[in-house]
């Protein structure tokens, strides 16, 4: 190397090219350790982590937890006969082991354990002697028709048709409270967290295979937040078999672009580093693998190859004119180094953005793949380049960097005309009214939460949603019930106030599109009292006499009421758990709380699946804009922090920006709501294409700085930044795009917004930034600027 070029060095150059062997050392044991951490690391989630624990809703739902153990994480088994009904010995004897089983299963709340062979299910009927009533299944087997005919008798008696047994008497629903925490078997003293991942693969082997192997005229159906969750992580050990389609994919499109297998392999193999690293680290602070933290290898893959192909580039177009391939790595080192960490930074700022929303996977998304991304600091910045500048690059490569750095590109030249005076206005005009009309479609149709009956993260066909449409055909309560918790001093949740409260409560709810019906202690006060006037139909009302109430709620069932009378739930059952249905349920409450609430007497917000959904919802909404204000701004501040220019800065966001408006329009147009899911693409869409404008401004500078006019200078950038760049986003969409195909709804979903981001984060920074160079940056500024620079 040059006196000239030693000279102009930077610290950080000689410090890693002057101690290559002991980088190249360094890393390898750093990769081993972390490796070994990487292996190590399993699917994790659970309950808590992906609720908003500090919503209002949520933090009433847990203040009374204990009170409403099966109205939480719960899990529901419909047992079904295919043929016939549930009155028969065939079927009595299946659910009694399936639910023998279920009682044992790890995480199980025995206690609150529902079904017609548990006692906690009882009938009632008023005959002259007073009141009569007892367990359901009152015999220890049903053998004979004289015993099936008491068992249905008793059904009828019971109440529960429409919510534990089917409207048709084809089938009866298990309900299942599960505990976060439940002791271990072993030691009762040690408290073990519920694994959803193993708890839904023992729900399909213990109780799905088995039962409907051992008789198939049974069929068994399984929803809640539990064997979601199950499903989702079974479904998403899939996601390793697309990491090698990625992998492929971004091998073959490599080798196409570098002509070189020794910078392919250098390049894959540092970002694969990348990830080991990354799945290390999270192993180390603690973090496990949930349904959305899956996705961040995928990510930090992507952010690894876009840095890794700028790399090569650089080195490939410095080989032309360098002696030796350590000579390369250095001038590009010294060149890139600077605008891949203000990159990386704002890839990294974009992430930890995503903390303020108020949910655990959020936090663990974003910390992971901040961590991701800083590591890309060392292995794709600082190890790829040292790497090459053992390995070099081939000599075809090589001849055709040199080639290509003499002769013209018309392919690029007829793209640099964007810059051109009369080519620009119509380019921004054309951003400017698209920008403007999605933004007004979005904003018009766009909306928070899910759209989708059952269980939008998975496929409408998937078996989870196939058994909760069954459960909704065939049952008069739903799967999505918003709980309203009534608060009162002790001994006084049966007062009359209190229950008259109650009881416009649920009328308010049952006139409400959107609700199916609503239950609590009033609708069982108000046939405990009807059947002692005879069942008489006008009795099936309040009575004004304490007694008389007391009597009344002395008979209903378990979870209607506390212990000490001081909580009553209503139970609001409604259709689904869209986001206009929510909104539509929780403002009447919230309504009539401010309207009916008193020292005394509090109506609150909000347990039940369709409470914490409502939760999250709005934790969603408030989240939005505050992420994308926070991205952008601080961007931004990168940005004019390394080019020292607003101008520059502006020609940088702008682009991002329109990707985001355009983002948030083909969501509404797809039908794709604003949920957990999908709130991370944004600002990871944002990070991501923040690469491009960087990249390519800078190159564009260099050639200003050297006397050249705007449309010549981005011609030069073209030819030599602008080919990776478009290289780099159809790469990264080309392996996003196979998402698509993924029996996970959300990680179709998500594949197919990356893929959407990445395009046109690529296109807006090939053709909307020269565009908007037109009007903001003067080549003379820029030029009198450096002459500023070396004068001093």
């Amino acid at each position: 190397m040059s006196q000239f070029e030693h000279e102009d060095a930077t610290f950080m150059e000689r410090l890693v090219f002057n101690n290559r062997l002991f980088v190249v050392l360094a890393f390898s044991v750093i990769t081993v350790v972390l490796g070994y951490f990487a292996a190590q690391i399993r699917p994790d989630t659970s309950f808590t982590k992906m609720i908003p624990l500090e919503h209002p809703y949520i933090v009433n739902m847990l203040e009374h937890q204990d009170d409403l153990a099966s109205l939480g994480n719960s899990i529901r088994i419909s047992v079904e006969i295919k043929e016939g009904d549930i009155f028969t010995t065939e079927y009595m004897e299946t659910l009694k082991r399936i639910n023998d089983e279920v009682f044992f299963l790890p995480g199980v709340s025995r206690s609150g354990l529902r079904s017609l062979w548990t006692p906690n299910v009882r009938w009632t009927e008023v005959t002259e002697y007073g009141f009569d009533g007892g367990p359901v299944a009152n015999r220890p087997a049903y053998l004979n028709e004289d015993d099936l005919e008491e068992l249905r008798v008793n059904v009828l008696k019971s109440g529960e048709i429409g919510r534990l047994v089917a409207n048709n008497f084809k089938s009866s629903i298990i309900e299942v409270p599960l505990q976060e925490f439940y002791p271990n078997p072993e030691n009762q003293s040690e408290l073990l967290r519920l694994d959803y991942g193993d708890f839904s693969e023992q729900l399909e082997e213990k109780i799905r295979d088995q039962f409907q192997n051992e008789n198939p005229n049974i069929e068994i159906h399984i929803v809640g937040f539990a064997k979601k969750v199950g499903d989702l992580i079974d479904g998403l050990t899939a996601v390793v078999a697309f990491f090698g389609i990625a992998f492929v994919i971004t091998f073959i499109l490599l080798f196409w672009f570098t002509r070189c297998m020794r910078s392919t392999v250098a390049v894959l193999m540092t970002t694969v580093i990348a990830v080991i690293w990354q799945l290390g680290l999270m192993r180390l602070v603690g973090f496990g693998l949930d349904p959305y933290s899956m996705l961040v290898p995928f990510l930090i893959f992507a952010i690894g190859i876009s840095h890794g192909v700028q790399k090569i580039n650089g080195i490939a177009l410095q080989s032309s004119d360098a002696d030796t391939a350590l000579l390369a790595a250095r001038r590009t080192f010294r060149q890139l180094f600077l605008p891949g960490m203000i990159a990386i930074l704002a890839d990294a700022v974009g992430f930890i953005t995503l903390l303020v929303i108020d949910i655990g996977v959020i936090h663990e998304l974003a910390i992971g793949a901040s961590i991701g991304v800083g590591v890309i600091v060392f292995t794709n910045l600082i190890m790829l380049p040292v790497t090459i500048s053992y390995l070099g690059i081939s000599k075809k490569a090589v001849a055709r960097s040199k080639e290509d750095a003499v002769r013209d590109h018309p392919f690029w030249r007829n793209m640099a005309f964007v810059a051109h005076p009369k080519v620009a206005p119509i380019v921004v005009v054309v951003a400017l009214v698209a920008g403007v009309g999605c933004f007004f479609y979005q904003k018009a149709n766009i909306q928070i939460g899910d759209l989708d009956p059952g269980a939008p993260e998975l496929r409408p066909d998937s078996r989870y949603n196939l058994d909760n449409d069954f459960i909704i055909r065939n049952y008069s309560t739903s799967s999505d019930i918003l709980v309203v918790m009534v608060e009162t001093p002790p001994e006084m949740c049966s007062s009359y106030e209190t229950m008259e409260a109650i009881d416009q409560l649920e009328w308010r709810m049952n006139n409400l599109p959107g609700v199916q019906s609503a239950v609590s202690l009033v609708t069982v006060a108000k046939q405990v009292i009807m059947g002692n006037n005879e069942g008489n139909l006008k009795w099936q009302t309040l009575s004004r006499n304490q007694d008389n109430l007391n009597n009344a709620i002395s008979r209903a069932p378990e979870g209607m009421f506390n212990s000490s009378c001081s909580l009553a739930p209503v139970m609001i059952f409604l259709n689904d758990h869209k986001a206009e249905t929510l909104k539509r349920a929780t403002a009447a409450v919230e309504d009539f709380a401010e309207e009916y609430n008193t020292e005394n007497l509090k109506f609150k917000l909000a347990a039940g699946n369709a409470g914490i959904e409502a939760a999250t919802n709005e934790v969603i909404a408030s989240s939005e804009m505050l992420i994308l204000a926070l991205v952008y701004i601080w961007v931004a501040i990168m940005c004019y922090a390394t080019f020292r220019s607003l101008p520059a800065t502006i020609c940088i966001v702008l682009p991002l920006v329109l990707t985001s408006v355009l983002g948030n329009a083909l969501m509404a147009f797809l039908g794709i709501g604003m949920k957990v899911a999908t709130l991370p693409v944004i600002a990871l869409g944002v990070g991501v294409g923040v690469d491009y404008g960087i990249y390519i401004y800078s190159r564009l500078e260099t050639f200003l700085r050297q006397g050249m006019a705007l449309q010549p200078a981005y011609y030069e950038t073209l030819r030599s930044t602008g080919r990776a760049v478009l290289f780099t986003g159809l790469c990264l969409a080309i392996g996003v795009v196979t998402w698509v195909f993924s029996a996970i709804k959300f990680q179709a979903d998500m594949g197919l917004m990356l893929t959407f981001m990445f395009l046109v984060n690529m296109i807006g920074a090939l053709l909307l930034l020269p565009a908007l160079a037109r009007f903001l940056i003067d080549p003379a500024k820029v030029r009198a600027k450096q002459a500023s620079k070396l004068t001093h």
